[in-house]
This record gives structure tokens, sequence and C-alpha cells, in this order.
């Protein structure tokens, strides 16, 4: 297992790239690096716009089983892509065990994410709840923390 993989993910997923730059936003103003963010939506015009505005970056180009072409940015998509790089293959309910999370939850953040919502990551362990509360606070739907690796 990865170290990224042992490491703890909230993640939520918005309603659309509006509310997840609204959350972006929120989670940087609350002291969240960008470097601890991660973003998985739809590939858009207004997605790909926000990669870029948010991380400098285009982002990496995915076309995910269950949801098709997909921009991607953060440690959450390395998490879940795995030494397999299957994420593409088997889709996000099957990859999301890799981030701390049971495949009920991967199947909601994907079917969200499908049709149009914004998954959002953060890693960070030490401030797991305090990005759960801002993603709560700003929209982010259906928002958990992952169980670590080793202590569930």
């Amino acid at each position: 297992m990865d170290d990224v993989e042992r490491q703890c993910f909230t993640v939520g997923v918005f309603p659309d790239v509006e509310w997840a730059q609204r959350g972006l936003e929120a989670l940087a103003n609350k002291g969240f690096p960008s470097d601890a963010l991660s973003l998985v939506s739809k590939e858009t015009p207004e997605a790909a716009s926000l990669l870029h505005e948010t991380f400098g970056v285009d982002g990496v180009k995915l076309d995910i089983v269950r949801i098709g072409p997909v921009v991607a940015h953060g440690p959450l998509v390395g998490a879940i892509q795995g030494r397999a790089r299957d994420l593409d293959r088997v889709g996000v309910a099957a990859t999301m065990r890799r981030a701390g999370f049971q495949p009920h939850d991967g199947f909601i953040f994907e079917t969200l994410t499908a049709r149009g919502g914004v998954l959002i990551g953060v890693h960070s362990e030490p401030r797991a709840a305090d990005a759960l509360a801002v993603m709560f606070a700003y929209g982010g739907g259906n928002a958990a923390i992952g169980a670590w690796a080793g202590r569930v």
C-alpha cells in the first residue's frame, strides 16, 4: 500500500462547478493548502477553468467507467489510481477503498459525479473534521472522512 493510501482523506461532492469553487475557496481560507486538495469533475470548460484557477494546472484527463471523460488533480487521484493505475477501467466505486471508503460510499461519489457533481478531496488527517465541516457548510453533499488503513 502506498503512503498516500495510508493517509486520511475527507471527500464530498459539490452540486456543480460554481459550488465547488465556493467550497475550494472556503477550504483555502481555512488554511488548507492547494497541494492537499483534489478535484474530479466531468470534463467541461468550467471544470477546466476551475482547475487552472485553483491549482494552476490543466489536470489529468481520464475516461472513467460509469462517469465518462473527466479532469482530475490532486493526491486523492493518486490514491484511488493506486499502483494498478486502474481508476478509469474499474471506476470510483471500486477504487475509493484505497482512500479509506467503503464501496457504497464510492458508489455514491461516483453516481453524484456522473450526474455533474464535482468531487473534492482533502488530504489532511489532523484537520479532517475541519475539512468535513467546511464541506457541509459550503454544499459538499455526502461528505465523509475515510477510515485510516490499519485502524478499522
